[in-house]
This record gives structure tokens, C-alpha cells and sequence, in this order.
């Protein structure tokens, strides 16, 4: 059903997911249209999609989720220029500020799959109404007319811009053309690889990011914050810090005592003046040792194995990592008495609006959210911490201020993936296996007042006694094989520190355990990994891309001493993909990545380009936390606070030879962005055990 409310200029809108009912104020006809109107609205309540066509020949669409290098504006841009036939340069995608119903969230690798449908159906209607509002300007019949270029063209060459139209196009009640989007073999944008359409912006720094706001009277502010998670302020002495110039105030928070001053510079100087003394958090007593032997003995005992099998297993453990995005958490707040303001960086606006307006005691009508785009994220924007602190902060000090968290903020007090510890046996009888266990144990989070599910949904690894995980992807829970009786159990150890959904969530430790398992099968019966996974595989579409990468990637080709490759394979979001890792490990302690060839069904690829990219990115999160990058808790503490103690991959340590291969595909898309991390990490995991002779257990490796 569609409802319609009026306006000056052809503004569509379409709901992305949930049953239409009545939005406030609209009346329906027993065609769905309302009198002469361009607004199509679907019920309250639901999320929406909106579409409009200035007069100035600009195709907007309001975009309810959130751009953090992915390239979801272009792809979504990608869609409605197809359908338009519009000029890619033509289309805007702006991030939509909070709303007050629906769902804004961005994650799960869900925006290309939940946008495809309704993004193309939107601009198809739109196009319908213009060509309508042409062919009766012309008085030439509708089929007749075409589209190009953001205009209608006539048969005599007339043309028309989409802006010179878009006023009578709101008053169609009734295309006179089809307005169903087009059939996939026409598809002339959808599928061709294209230039992100903010490029250009980040290259030349023209992008608009949280840091680059100038806010009217925003002050910049950080936050003096403890030496070990959770530690408190017990006493303050900011009598220096007062003091110093361009210093304009001192604020307690629960997180640590914040400054506000002229400049960052000042503030950071400010901060460093301050004699506080530290009450220890409650994870003093701790460090990775004691967390990992309390990891270890959460992990349920196996159930027992079938009678006459011989069995493989192994045990992993997988330490804290930090999303690390390289844009550091930003947020701009101006609270006043009755009202409030925020702009920041968030993939989840409509819940942070509601913790913001509690946290400073208004209502969440009175909180005004603004999206913005963000340097990054791997999931560390599901939560909004900086945006909480600058909100209070804010309403303390009685100005508007512009708080930064520095990189070390984010890597000690900020939020990681959390450790775990796995313990997998597959069961062997009569030359393959006939039963497949995986138990595993992670941190959880343990706060008096908040949880896993306040905190951006991170869960178990894996479905406790059958059932699905309450948040977050659910892994492919080895159903990817032919492995007989297939169980799952999990358990957990909750510490009061904050965590966070991290890149392809649970699955970038399960999954990845499951695959370095998988090739010790494979040794254990005689067979070769890639023929191995073959014969076992039970979706032929992952045998597809195990074969792509197989073969582009010469596997088992002739490689010298202390060189190997790996491959694993994922199947998730209704994609799949393999991964082909070469790896020099001659030097054990300093191995390097090689070659890296990644086969991807994703269905429709709207921009194969934005896909590499993301394959790309997946490959280096695989190198990163196989080989060298983790976080250590010393004493309560987290060790690393930078990019020189937290060892992500840099440039030298990426391989000099990537390929990603798409397979073609009709099916509507899948997911893509989360979906090589399991795959990647278990492929570079699997190629160092080859190379070294030996069987890794704890990651990353070099640690």
C-alpha cells in the first residue's frame, strides 16, 4: 500500500523493511495514491527511503544508514542512476539525521541487501512520473519518450531536465509507463566497476568528518582518563590546569576528568597538568594468563564421541583486538536547558538519540542527532561512548564543546573484540567425519547497569543448547560440511570491561578455528586441503569460489623451504567466498603475506570495485590478527595504546600480489563487508602451518 502527502518538488519515499501501515495524517484510495501528491509514504513506524528531484537537476536521496569507507553511497547512488538513467554526478546521498521511528542500523553487512529493492523501486516510479510529466508538456505519447543524462529525450531530439519537470511530475497521480525497476540484462550501471563518488572529497580533504566541524562556540575537550579499565578519580587537584592559558573548563565524568579549552593543543596540555589520583579498576588483579586459564575453563566438556571413531582436536585461543579506525572517536555536542545538539559519526543514531537524552535528562524529542560520515569503523561506531561523554560534558561546563578521544583513549578505555578460547574434535570412521564438536568460551561483558545487548549486540560465538545468539551474525556453525553429527556449546567469563562487535563478529574466531581444523582432517586422512573441502562442501556455490580461487591462485604449485600456501572458505549473509594465502615464513617471527587470491559470490555485485576493495580490507584484518596484532590487559591494564604498540599490518606487511574474482551472478546481492575475515584469517593461519611445520594455537601468532 502507498500514501501519499503533498509537496513542491517530485519527492518519493518507500519503506525498506516491515509491513506499511497508515502513516499519521494520510488517506489511502483503493490504488494506494492520494489525490494530487508526490510524497509516497508507507506507515509510521517504518523505516524509509526518500527520494527527491530538485529543481536545480539534483537526485537526493536521504540515506538511512551511515558511510564509514564502505562505499554504501556509492553503491546505493550506483542504484538509482540506474534506474533513473541519471548521471552518477547527478545523485547526492546525504546521511539522514536520527529519526524517530524505524531502523537506521548499519552493520551485518545488511545495507546493500536491504537497499537493492527498495532504492531501484524508488527511482523507478520516479522516472515513471517524469516521463508522464514530459509526455504531457510534449503532448507526444509516454512509450515513446526515453531517459539519459538526468532528462527525458523526446523522438525529435527535444529534451528535458528531471529539474524543469519535477514540479508536474508531484502532481501525477498515475504513470503513464511501467514503473517496475529494470530486468538484470539491462542493467548498464549495477555491475560496472565504478570510482567511489566521494573520492575525489577524501583525497583532496574536502570530506566532512566529526574533527572538521566548526560548531558555533564548540570548544575542543579531552579527558584525562585512569590507568587501568575502570579506575575512578578519587581526588583532583586542577588548580594548575585552571591556570594555564586558553583554559576554559574542568569537568569530572565518570570516565575520567575532561577539559575544555581554546585549542586541543591546551586542552592536552591542561590534561597533562592535572594531579589525579586513581582509584584501580576492577580488573587490577588481572592479566592475559590468569584470563585466558578462566577462558579455558568455561568451555563446556565435549558430549561423547560416536562409538569406533578415531578423533582430531585442538584448542585456540584468540586474544582482545581494537577496531582501530583511523578516524579516532569525535563527537560535537551543544546541550542547553531544554534542547540538544549532537553531530557525530554513528551506526546506530536512533538508539544513541534515546541513551544521549536519558544520560542529560531530557526527552529524546528534544535531542537532535546529526549522521555523519566516519573514518572508519569495523564496528566501533555500534556504540557511542565519546558521543555520552561530550553530551554531558556539554550540559557541565554550559557550552557547546568538541570532544576527541586520541588514539590511545580508544585502544585502552575504549572497546575490543573479545578474547576467546575454542576446543574443536571432529570425530573420523571409515575415511571421513562422522561427527564434528565445537565448544568455546569468550568474554562477556559484566557492568551492574549494562550488557551485551546495551553495548552493540555482541553475543557467544555460538548458539547455546540450539539456539540462535540473541545479536550479531549467526556463524555458519560447520553446516558448511558433510561432518555427520554437528554440535555446538558455549560458555563465557564476564569482566567489567567494554566491548564491542568487531568485524564479522563472531565468525572472524569460530569460523577461523573451524577452517585451521579443517586441513588437519584433511593431514590426518591423506588428502589434500582443496580436495578435501570438495568432497565435503554441501553448497555447490562455495565449491565454486574454492575452485576460482583455487585455480587462479595455482594451488599446490612448487614453492621454495619455508613457503606454503593455505586456503579456508566462509559462507555468510547469503554469500560465500574462499581465500588462497601465500606466505615467506622462513623467518618464523617475521612472516610475510605473499599473494592473495579471494573468490566471492555475493549475488549482484552492484559495484565489483567497492567489492574488491572490501575483500581487500578483509584480507589485511586476516594478516593483522593471525600474525602480529592483539591487545594485552597487564595488571587491569591494556598495554598497547597506539598503532606502534598495537601491530596492525602496515603497507610492508600487505602482500605485493592481491586478486579478488566476483562470480557472476542474477540473485539479488548478499552481504559482503564482514564476509572474507574468517576465510582470509584461516587462510593465512593454515599457510604459516604448512610453511613452519607447525600447528598454531594462539592468535596472532607473534604476540
Amino acid at each position: 500500500m502507498v500514501y501519499s502527502l503533498a509537496a513542491s518538488t517530485l519527492t518519493i519515499a518507500a519503506p525498506i523493511a516491515g509491513d506499511s501501515t497508515p502513516a499519521e495524517g494520510a488517506e489511502s484510495t483503493a490504488e494506494g495514491v492520494r489525490g494530487a501528491s508526490d510524497v509516497l509514504v508507507t506507515g509510521a513506524g517504518q523505516e524509509m527511503l526518500i527520494l527527491e528531484v530538485t529543481a536545480a537537476n539534483k537526485v537526493v536521496v536521504r540515506l538511512p544508514r551511515v558511510e564509514v569507507g564502505q562505499g554504501i553511497t556509492t553503491a546505493v547512488a550506483m542504484m538509482i542512476t540506474e534506474e533513473l538513467d541519471a548521471r552518477l554526478a547527478d545523485v547526492d546521498i546525504p546521511l539522514a539525521d536520527a529519526r524517530t521511528r524505524g531502523n537506521q542500523y548499519t552493520g551485518g553487512s545488511s545495507s546493500v541487501s536491504s537497499l537493492y529493492g527498495p532504492a531501484r523501486e524508488l527511482a523507478a516510479i520516479a522516472r515513471a512520473r517524469l516521463v508522464t510529466a514530459a509526455a504531457r508538456r510534449w503532448h507526444l505519447p509516454a512509450r515513446t519518450l526515453r531517459t539519459r543524462d538526468t532528462m527525458v529525450v523526446a523522438p525529435d531530439g527535444r529534451t528535458a531536465t528531471f529539474g524543469s519537470l519535477t514540479a508536474s511530475a508531484a502532481r501525477i497521480r498515475r504513470p503513464a509507463v511501467p514503473s517496475t525497476p529494470k530486468p538484470a540484462s539491462r542493467h548498464r550501471v549495477i555491475g560496472r566497476p565504478t570510482t567511489r563518488i566521494d573520492a575525489r572529497d577524501i583525497v583532496r580533504g574536502r570530506a566532512r568528518y566529526a574533527g572538521d566541524l566548526s560548531v558555533a562556540g564548540a570548544k575542543p575537550t579531552v579527558v584525562a582518563r585512569p590507568p587501568t579499565i575502570g579506575g575512578k578519580a578519587v581526588s583532583v587537584d586542577d588548580a594548575a590546569a585552571r591556570a594555564m592559558p586558553g583554559v576554559l573548563a574542568v569537568v569530572r565524568i565518570a570516565g575520567g576528568v575532561a577539559v575544555v579549552a581554546e585549542s586541543f593543543h591546551h586542552a592536552f596540555k591542561a590534561r597533562d597538568a592535572l594531579r589525579i589520583t586513581w582509584a584501580p579498576g576492577p580488573l587490577a588483579s588481572l592479566s592475559d594468563a590468569v584470563i585466558r586459564t578462566r577462558l579455558r575453563a568455561a568451555v563446556p566438556q565435549f558430549d561423547a564421541p560416536p562409538r569406533g571413531s578415531t578423533r582430531v582436536e585442538a584448542e585456540f585461543a584468540f586474544a582482545f583486538v581494537s577496531h582501530a579506525p583511523m578516524e579516532v572517536l569525535t563527537a560535537v555536542a551543544d546541550v542547553r536547558a531544554h534542547r540538544a545538539e549532537m553531530w557525530f559519526s554513528t551506526q546506530t543514531p536512533m538508539q544513541a538519540r534515546e541513551r544521549i537524552a536519558g544520560a542529560i535528562g531530557l526527552p529524546a524529542s528534544s535531542v537532535r542527532v546529526h549522521v555523519l560520515r566516519g573514518g572508519g569503523s569495523f564496528g566501533r561506531r555500534l556504540n557511542f561512548d565519546a558521543a555520552i561523554e561530550a553530551a554531558l560534558i556539554s550540559k557541565a561546563a554550559r557550552r557547546p564543546v568538541k570532544l576527541m578521544w586520541s588514539r590511545a583513549d580508544d585502544t585502552r578505555h575504549g572497546r575490543m573484540r573479545p578474547a576467546s578460547h575454542h576446543k574443536i574434535r571432529a570425530g573420523l570412521a571409515r575415511g571421513r567425519v562422522v561427527a564434528f564438536e565445537h565448544a568455546m568460551a569468550s568474554v562477556n561483558e559484566s557492568h551492574e547497569d549494562e550488557g551485551p545487548s546495551a553495548q552493540g549486540g555482541v553475543t557467544t560465538a555460538v548458539a547455546r543448547s540450539g539456539r540462535a545468539p540473541a545479536a550479531g551474525p549467526v556463524p555458519s556453525d560447520s553446516g558448511l560440511y558433510n561432518f555427520g553429527r554437528v554440535s555446538q556449546h558455549s560458555g563465557g567469563v564476564g569482566l567489567a570491561m567494554h566491548l564491542g562487535a568487531w568485524r564479522s563478529v563472531d565468525s572472524g574466531t569460530v569460523r577461523t578455528a573451524e577452517e585451521i581444523l579443517v586441513d588437519e582432517v584433511a593431514r590426518s586422512l591423506g588428502k589434500d586441503p582443496v580436495a578435501f573441502r570438495r568432497t565435503t562442501l554441501r553448497n555447490k556455490a562455495v565449491r565454486a569460489v574454492l575452485d576460482k580461487a583455487a585455480t587462479a591462485g595455482h594451488w599446490g604449485r612448487a614453492l621454495p623451504a619455508g613457503h606454503a600456501q593455505g586456503v579456508a572458505v566462509h559462507e555468510e549473509y547469503n554469500s560465500c567466498v574462499a581465500c588462497l594465502a601465500e606466505i615467506d615464513a622462513t623467518d618464523p617471527k617475521n612472516p610475510r603475506v605473499t599473494k592473495v587470491v579471494m573468490a566471492a559470490d555475493v549475488g549482484t555485485a552492484v559495484n565489483p570495485r567497492g567489492l574488491e576493495a572490501q575483500l581487500m580490507g578483509t584480507a589485511i584484518d586476516g594478516i593483522s590478527t593471525v600474525l602480529q596484532a592483539g591487545l594485552h590487559i597487564d595488571r587491569g591494564a591494556v598495554r598497547e595504546g597506539s598503532f606502534a604498540d598495537f601491530r596492525y599490518a602496515r603497507q610492508r606487511h600487505a602482500p605485493p600480489h592481491f586478486e579478488a574474482h566476483i562470480m557472476p551472478s542474477r540473485q539479488d546481492p548478499g552481504g559482503a563487508g564482514e564476509l572474507g575475515v574468517p576465510a582470509a584469517a584461516g587462510a593465512v593461519a593454515n599457510a604459516y602451518a604448512r610453511a613452519t611445520g607447525t600447528r598454531p594455537r594462539r592468535f596472532p601468532i607473534n604476540f
